[in-house]
């Protein structure tokens, strides 16, 4: 994938990305308090589209082509791209959705992972939640990374060598981050792990969704016959968290994040300083 020269973006744009960052936050917020046993990823599925068209965007997925809805929602060894339907979630389920919303023509794409709770199966559930814990932190190094680096695939480094640290997980190769504007995939790629490249420089107008995909097993994966939802090879559930992040003059802020990634960065010693 060849780099554009126009993946900076201006001060001015950076703002416009702000408004559809937040409904995409919202609509995740909103099916996450959704969760639960018996709902359905169909009933989550219009949770979100009802939340992004309240606030005035569009479901950006319903614009990839032959995609009719507004979250991808994979549940245990499904990894991403997951379709909602009729599908109930069960105790224990670990189920990640990913969601996007475009406003103004600018877009926003984030991710979350939650474990519907199971109280008879309590060492299943501690398991999953940790896999989804590392996996959310290593997205915070990785966007804590940007606020210091000068080259963006230096932060490849830093989500693994932290999912690493926390045990034996597979980390995804065959999908990787983006960058997103006027479309939600944009180069650059936005790589999980170590690479040779260094990437583009981290500069004031660079927007990026940082989205690593971790499994409890090998990373090795398939796509299934519906041609969109990607599973494990050999079955093992995968977490998978995102946000989309801007570069600016200022520092760096969440925009998929209410607080901007305060929350998030905080323990890590670095401060998201809003969009002027």
């Amino acid at each position: 994938m060849s780099l554009r020269k126009n993946i900076y973006k201006t001060p001015a744009e950076l703002r416009l990305m702000v408004a559809p960052g937040l409904a995409t936050a919202a609509s995740l917020a909103a099916v996450r308090s959704a969760i639960r046993a018996g709902i359905s990823t169909g009933e989550l599925d219009a949770i979100a589209e009802a939340t992004i068209r309240g606030l005035g965007a569009v479901p950006n997925f319903m614009k990839e082509p032959g995609y009719r809805h507004t979250i991808c929602s994979s549940v245990n060894d499904d990894v991403v791209h997951g379709i909602p339907g009729p599908r109930l979630l069960e105790p224990g389920d670990i189920v990640s959705i990913d969601s996007g919303a475009e406003l103004g023509g600018w877009n926003g794409d984030a991710a979350i992972s939650v474990v519907v709770p199971d109280p008879s199966r309590l060492p299943v559930v501690a398991e999953r939640q940790k896999l989804s814990d590392v996996t959310e932190q290593s997205l915070w190094r990785g966007i804590a990374a940007l606020a210091t680096v000068a080259y963006l695939n230096h932060i490849g480094g830093e989500i693994e060598d932290y999912i690493e640290s926390q045990g034996s997980y597979g980390i995804l190769e065959d999908y990787v981050g983006h960058g997103i504007g006027r479309s939600m995939h944009e180069e650059p790629p936005v790589f999980n792990y170590r690479v040779r490249e260094r990437g583009p420089q981290v500069k004031p107008g660079l927007v990026v969704a940082i989205e690593p995909m971790v499994t409890l097993g090998g990373i090795e994966t398939f796509t299934r016959d519906d041609d969109w939802t990607v599973a494990t090879r050999d079955g093992m559930v995968a977490a998978h968290w995102e946000h989309s992040v801007a570069v600016h003059a200022g520092g760096i802020w969440v925009l998929t994040a209410e607080d901007g990634g305060a929350a998030g960065l905080a323990p890590l010693g670095v401060v998201p300083v809003p969009i002027a």
